[in-house]
This record gives structure tokens, sequence and C-alpha cells, in this order.
């Protein structure tokens, strides 16, 4: 399976344009990258990869599908900064059975 790095760039710069656009940002904040699990995911092996990258990771429920959470905590809030974190994460959740489903922060 091949994933489309510059399209997943692409987008991120964009949304976080819109929300520039429309809210003051943050100067540092917690980022969150979501992911959502594909058959033979390995939860795990996941989460043991996201911690030795300098993630924190958390398991989470939407409407009863699980996903796993990615954090890095106080980060400089830009869209290159969330990007590289999103580009490190989703390349390690690949690897694991995972596809990248967005990602948010928080001051």
């Amino acid at each position: 399976m091949s994933f489309d790095f510059a399209a997943q760039k692409a987008e991120t710069f964009a949304t976080f344009a819109e929300i520039q656009a429309q809210a003051d940002v943050p100067e540092t904040a917690d980022v969150d990258y979501m992911f959502v699990a594909t058959d033979g995911a390995d939860w795990g092996a996941f989460e043991t990869a996201l911690d030795m990258a300098g993630f924190d990771a958390e398991r989470e429920l939407d409407n009863d599908e699980p996903y796993l959470v990615a954090i890095l905590a106080d980060q400089p809030i830009s869209a290159l900064t969330i990007w590289m974190g999103e580009d490190m994460a989703s390349k390690i959740a690949l690897k694991h059975g995972f596809t990248p489903d967005g990602w948010g922060f928080s001051a």
C-alpha cells in the first residue's frame, strides 16, 4: 500500500491556514495526531514505537470505534511543526497497521 504524503502535507497546510484565518492560534500547544487501526494492526508495537520517537500515546473510542492518539506536548504551533510531527507519526503508524485520521491541538 502506498501512501500520498504530499497530499497529506498539502491538506495539513491548508487546514492550518483555515484555522489561523478564523481564530488566534496559540504560540505553543499539545498536538494530537489521530490514527485508525486496519486489519492486523499491532497496537502495542505502535505505542512502543511512538514512545521511542518521543510521543505519548492514548487509546480512545469514537462512536465505539477505537483509535490511537499520538501526542506531542508543548509544541510551537505552525503548519510546519504540525506537519513534521504528523509525518513522523504517520510513517510509524503505517508500519504497524494504522492510517492517519487527522490532527488537532489544545493550548
